[in-house]
């Protein structure tokens, strides 16, 4: 007689709340992008997204969401490379990333009234800008409540995350390459642009899915610093779900569909990338 693993008791609790909200909740809306208010099936919720308000909440968000990426793959591997291989002191790895681990998961209403309370018309960088060196950054163009101005706010949960994701990848690069490529008349940067970068490709690229997916889902901190003002695809969908906008659950569906299809591609790309970059590290 076949013996029971009680064992398989400890991911219950794991596949329950996967089911309930996760699995479930995405195929509710799967299903409700493709039925009309009678309940049938129908395409027009898809035609929908087609409108000019939403194709431009879609670019708008894809522009956000390209434009934190970059940045954050730029600078969080910069530092991560000057901890990792820049020589720096050996206790400043530690607080770094135990600041990463913090600042990659702050994020909403908090992070917005940091940022407000930091950036904004009258907020304590702003005014010591003004007093101590005569500079008014609003009066030179900037604008919180802005393209730039949000993307500056995702830096900062994006920049830790990619120091995350990355120092173990260049810990992984093996010292012996670059004794061999230097051995061979290789110069720092030939070393870099012929051997470390194609090993670390996969990683980087599969980072960079991540972080798109992870600032075009974003909703709270866009929605608490900018309101309604810069119209990305969450805010939109937020506000249609109060039904004070588009008043149209249906469509509503569909616009939730078409984040879960560019997360979706950015998340796999994630994962296929980086079983790539465990291959070549192995």
């Amino acid at each position: 007689m076949t013996r029971l693993n009680w064992n398989w008791l400890g991911v219950v609790p794991f596949f329950a709340f996967a089911a309930l909200f996760l699995i479930l909740p995405t195929m509710n809306i799967v299903i409700g992008a493709f039925r009309n208010p009678e309940g049938g099936f129908t395409l027009a919720n898809l035609a929908g997204l087609a409108s000019p308000r939403i194709v431009e909440s879609f670019a708008i968000s894809i522009k956000v969401s390209l434009a934190s990426a970059v940045l954050g793959c730029l600078i969080g591997f910069a530092m991560a490379a000057a901890v990792v291989m820049g020589g720096l002191p050996g206790w400043i790895k530690a607080p770094l990333m135990t600041f990463s681990g913090v600042a990659s998961n702050f994020a909403g209403v908090p992070l917005a009234f940091a940022f407000i309370s930091t950036l904004g018309r009258v907020g304590l960088v702003t005014m010591l800008l003004r007093q101590w060196f005569g500079i008014n950054i609003y009066a030179m163009g900037f604008n919180l409540l802005s393209f730039w101005g949000l993307t500056l706010t995702y830096l900062f949960f994006q920049i830790p995350l990619m120091i995350l994701i990355i120092t173990p990848a260049l810990e992984g690069l093996k010292r012996e390459w670059r004794e061999a490529a230097e051995v061979l008349g290789a110069s720092t940067f030939q070393y870099w642009r012929m051997v470390a970068l194609p090993i670390l490709f996969p990683s980087l690229l599969g980072t960079f899915a991540l972080l798109f997916a992870n600032s075009f889902g974003a909703v709270a901190t866009a929605y608490a610093l900018t309101g309604s003002s810069l119209s990305i695809v969450p805010i939109m969908l937020f506000a249609q779900i109060r039904g004070d906008v588009l008043q149209d659950p249906h469509l509503g569906y569909a616009m939730a569909f078409g984040m879960i299809v560019v997360t979706g591609l950015a998340n796999l790309a994630y994962v296929v990338m980086r079983a790539r970059a465990e291959r070549w590290m192995r």
